[in-house]
């Protein structure tokens, strides 16, 4: 019988190797209750899991009836047609909306956009504590780097980007029943804002991605409104949250590990390695969408039935043993790495490249800026998102001098006020 893991709590998240070693003491494959989903298989080694990411015959993002598998009776409308986007499609929906978003993202070479994302990296390290000592570093800058340059690259206003910071926020307060229902509420505003801009782009033209997914719509159609807008609030989303995590995770283990932050401020030039190895570690994406199972089958030795539903867990193919030696270390250094942060079969992520290079420049530029930057609170202190399926710093308070004298009782309260919110 495999353990019930709370997945939303603290101490999963403070140390996943340990849970998911447990975890995968059950079976490569284990029945488990998984929040606002309900009951659902879950994988727990890297074989598992990119079996099922790989064999979408099998493993589908729909039911027989089209309905996107990881939805509830229970959830709104607004919700579905927003769901119903490229990452819950199958073949051959898929690959349509796919090729749109390929053919888009071409014309903008994102590695061309290195120097710009380094920029607005800079920008930002500059202004880190523009508004006090200690700094939350989740809020001032893991948060707002990833959606600048979203927001530049599908072309979106800069005076706008408050309102998608609001709106990820609540994203990311995503725990329970209660809150999703609140969540609704701003995806309803962040529609029709999305639905403005495309339409704008459709009538005036304009620079950046929105206005070549409009061209592209143009040219080639294949793509209802509905698609559009939901494609858009996809590359808007996926493109900042998930970054933000890995950005703000990778942060807190540097300063916690002052061996490991030596070793790559000696040489910047490895700091791509160093991506790929907080890839793995941090994980900030935990798990995939649910998957409908199309046929009998037997996974890794265990037997799930058509019906069934079943979620790969990424962390754990990132933990797994059988692939990685030491997993439970933290190892800058770590080659080969082959981790499944991404994904794998046609559903691999579309932002990799994007991903890495967001990360790399801020981490650069947050320690070149800020070289003896330092936790605010101990590590203990440090606490996550009760938000299933993300594993989310909620707050990270840094100071610029960890080595620096400086007023304890003072720090103390602001860090407290910081904490508290």
């Amino acid at each position: 019988m495999a353990p019930r893991l709370d997945f939303t709590s603290e101490a999963f998240f403070r140390d996943p190797p340990q849970a998911i070693a447990d975890l995968r003491a059950s079976g490569p494959v284990v029945a488990t209750r998984f929040p606002l989903v309900g009951e659902v298989w879950i994988t727990t080694t890297h074989d598992a899991t990119a079996q099922v990411l790989k064999d979408s015959t099998t493993f589908t993002l729909r039911k027989e009836d089209g309905d996107v598998a990881g939805l509830r009776w229970w959830m709104p409308r607004l919700v579905r047609t927003i769901a119903n986007n490229m990452l819950t499609m199958d073949e051959p929906d898929h690959t349509r909306l796919r090729s749109i978003v390929d053919e888009a993202f071409r014309r903008r070479a994102i590695v061309a956009m290195e120097p710009r994302i380094r920029a607005i990296a800079d920008g930002l390290a500059d202004e880190l504590f523009a508004q006090g000592s200690p700094a939350d570093l989740v809020q001032r800058y893991a948060r707002i780097l990833p959606i600048s340059v979203i927001s530049e690259l599908l072309g979106l206003p800069a005076a706008d980007r408050p309102r998608f910071i609001a709106w990820a926020n609540a994203m990311t307060s995503l725990t329970n029943i209660v809150r999703f229902y609140r969540l609704v509420f701003s995806f309803r505003k962040m529609r029709g804002y999305l639905e403005e801009q495309l339409q704008l782009a459709r009538v005036q033209g304009g620079e950046g991605l929105i206005a070549e997914l409009v061209q592209v719509e143009r040219e080639r159609g294949q793509i209802t409104p509905d698609e559009m807008v939901s494609m858009v609030f996809l590359l808007l989303a996926a493109g900042s949250e998930t970054t933000m995590h890995l950005i703000s995770g990778s942060v807190y283990e540097l300063l916690r590990n002052p061996g490991l932050r030596d070793w790559l401020e000696q040489d910047w030039s490895r700091v791509g390695l160093a991506v790929e190895e907080f890839l793995r570690f941090v994980s900030p994406v935990q798990f995939s969408k649910p998957r409908y199972v199309r046929r009998d089958v037997e996974l890794e030795g265990v037997r799930l039935k058509k019906g069934d539903r079943v979620m790969v867990m990424l962390a754990a193919a990132n933990m797994d043993p059988a692939v990685h030696d030491d997993p439970e270390k933290l190892d800058l250094e770590r080659k080969p790495n082959r981790h499944i942060s991404f994904g794998t079969g046609i559903h691999f992520c579309l932002g990799h490249q994007l991903a890495r290079i967001e990360a790399a420049c801020a981490l650069e530029a947050l320690f070149v800026r800020w070289p003896r930057l330092g936790l605010a609170v101990e590590p203990t202190q440090v606490h996550w998102r009760k938000r299933p399926g993300l594993r989310a710093i909620a707050k990270l308070p840094v100071v610029a001098d960890s080595g620096g004298s400086r007023q304890a009782d003072a720090t103390a309260t602001k860090v407290e006020s910081l904490l508290a919110g």
